[in-house]
């Protein structure tokens, strides 16, 4: 389910003991609340696999989701 409003581009950093990852997401200022922005389900799910496979040491799959380092 799409959440209603105007999308913008965010940079959100993951951090793990080894890495910390650059990844591009697309946040939502809701119509309803433009306080603040948030994350649709599919966004937060990738921020997670993002987090495991960094924690797994997975370079080759994070670079082509974010920059690395």
């Amino acid at each position: 389910m799409r959440i209603p409003g105007k999308r913008v581009r965010r940079t959100r950093l993951v951090r793990t003991a080894r890495f910390v990852v650059a990844v591009e997401v697309e946040a939502v200022i809701p119509e309803d609340d433009p306080s603040e922005p948030c994350y649709e389900a599919e966004t937060v799910e990738l921020l997670r696999e993002v987090q495991e496979h960094a924690e797994g040491g997975d370079v080759a799959w994070l670079a082509r989701h974010g920059q690395v380092y």
